[in-house]
């Protein structure tokens, strides 16, 4: 009799914060495992953090998040619901459908477009179950978080990749033409939209549909303006050139309600 060989077992390291419900833990652990079953590629490490927020009139107050290693390709989901239960159930739909984009992706299904609009919609599926933010007063908000590493330099179609596989709001890379700092985000109206420290006048459009290239040029300010600029529009981040190093900087409200810097290695 011939055995059929069996992938190991992923251990699905599980981190709670704040009062998360008993038996949440262990039913995150399954629902992850279950998102990974499918997988013929090799998973080298999966963390799941579920966070309760303390504050109960919060429309979502239960968060949960996803980082897998698959082969080395880092895939994240995160979202949240009412329940911790139903945030599980969330997490696991998008986990798999984020693993699903990035085995096509990676088999090459894509045909040259990293790129859609609807129907695959890319960019907005489930966006609706993100955390929400806290409201802090602008005077109380403070950068409580500063992140600094080498930009990889990429086509505008792999940072918009990048930015989906990671299920991130917005994604800082250079950009592999010209090796200006540039960043990518999810533009809710248009798609996709890559904003660069060119002007209009320099600023060339990307080769991929659905990817625009902002009009108005990248503002060159300090941190301290960065801040304030923040705090009157109300955006959930702002891009811009520091005035003190000459790179692309990026500025963005938190969920705890206080601002995170993203900054190139020097």
């Amino acid at each position: 009799m011939t055995r059929l060989k069996t992938r190991p077992a992923v251990d699905i390291q599980v981190e709670a914060r704040g009062q998360v419900p008993r038996g949440a833990a262990g039913y995150a652990r399954e629902k992850t495992l279950a998102a990974l079953d499918h997988l013929s590629e090799p998973v080298l490490a999966a963390r799941v953090k579920l966070t309760q927020a303390a504050n109960a009139a919060s429309g979502r107050p239960a968060a949960a998040q996803a980082v897998v290693d698959v082969n080395g390709c880092p895939v994240r989901a995160h979202v949240a619901a009412g329940t911790m239960f139903e945030a599980v159930d969330l997490l696991r739909d998008r986990l798999v459908a984020r693993l699903a984009r990035t085995r096509r992706h990676n088999r090459g299904d894509h045909h040259g477009d990293t790129v859609r609009l609807p129907g695959d919609r890319w960019h907005d599926d489930g966006h609706e179950h993100r955390p929400q933010h806290r409201q802090l007063p602008a005077e109380e908000r403070q950068i409580v978080r500063h992140k600094s590493f080498g930009l990889p330099r990429q086509t505008p179609e792999e940072a918009v990749f990048d930015l989906e596989s990671m299920d991130y709001d917005f994604y800082l890379f250079a950009d592999a033409d010209s090796g200006r700092d540039s960043v990518v985000y999810r533009d809710p109206r248009t798609g996709y939209h890559r904003m660069a420290t060119a002007d209009k006048a320099t600023a060339e459009p990307p080769a991929a549909p659905h990817l625009t290239v902002s009009e108005v040029p990248a503002p060159e300010i300090s941190v301290r303006e960065a801040t304030e600029r923040l705090a009157l529009t109300g955006l959930p981040f702002v891009f811009f050139l520091d005035s003190a190093s000459g790179r692309g900087h990026v500025l963005y409200h938190r969920y705890d309600g206080h601002y995170g810097l993203i900054t190139p290695a020097a």
